[in-house]
């Protein structure tokens, strides 16, 4: 199982949200690159990042201080880069090619521009990424703000039709809770799309990590874990060394 250290960033500053919330957020650095080769130092093989400012839209400078850090985190040695938040565009998903990253999530335009989202996977294939958040089986996008008439299985289940093969699922009720993961709610939603899921909110404890790696790799592609690495719930490479048993 892979697992995935998370760094959001707002404004090039390392933070994380609760459950979504841009007015709950702590700040743990102000040097992504840096969080990053620490991850690489721990054993990490790739990490995942998401541009808040891109997904909040707010304002060019801040959004250029993301553009900033995700370069330089892309150039870290050893490591490689799972990188979404306000992709809706072909030319949103150039900019990230262009910066290195080598796996690009699509949430938002998944439910409001399907042509768009088929288009993209039909011509970046495997870069491409379903980035797909619920909260009690509804179907949230725009950085979470916004409800869809779309079920989560609904959405789930026309993902593979659409040209995907790679699917984060964050449960929203569970992102930056350390609540626990729902093992059952991932087999079902690997028999929905047809290929496994990366689970995303509410890791807690190496347990956690354990069972999710346990369910197997038709199940699980891999996992990520922000608030719980940032509080010392663990560290990366006791996660790192759960993720591989």
């Amino acid at each position: 199982m892979i697992l995935f250290p998370a760094i959001d960033l707002v404004g090039g500053r390392v933070v994380r949200l609760q459950r979504g919330d841009r007015s709950k957020m702590d700040v743990y650095s102000d040097d992504p690159a840096s969080v990053a080769r620490d991850f690489a130092a721990a054993g990490a093989e790739w990490i995942h990042v998401v541009d808040l400012s891109a997904t909040f839209e707010e304002d060019e400078e801040a959004c250029a201080a993301n553009a900033a850090a995700i370069r330089a985190i892309c150039q870290v040695a050893g490591v490689s880069v799972d990188c979404g938040g306000g992709v809706r565009s072909m030319a949103a998903v150039s900019r990230l090619v262009d910066l290195g990253v080598r796996r690009i999530a699509i949430g938002t335009a998944l439910v409001r521009d399907p042509a768009f989202a088929e288009r993209a996977a039909a011509e970046f294939g495997e870069l491409l990424v379903a980035d797909v958040a619920a909260k009690d089986g509804v179907v949230k996008v725009n950085g979470w703000r916004e409800g869809e008439r779309v079920s989560l299985s609904e959405l789930v289940g026309r993902l593979s039709g659409l040209g995907y093969r790679h699917l984060v699922f964050t449960d929203i009720n569970r992102d930056g809770m350390q609540t626990g993961v729902d093992v059952d709610a991932y087999r079902s939603l690997a028999a929905l799309c047809g290929f496994p899921v990366v689970a995303s909110g509410g890791i807690s404890t190496l347990d956690d990590v354990h069972a999710l790696a346990a369910a197997g790799p038709d199940v699980i592609e891999g996992a990520i874990t922000g608030r719980a690495l940032y509080e010392g719930s663990f560290s990366l490479a006791e996660a790192l060394k759960s993720a591989r048993a």
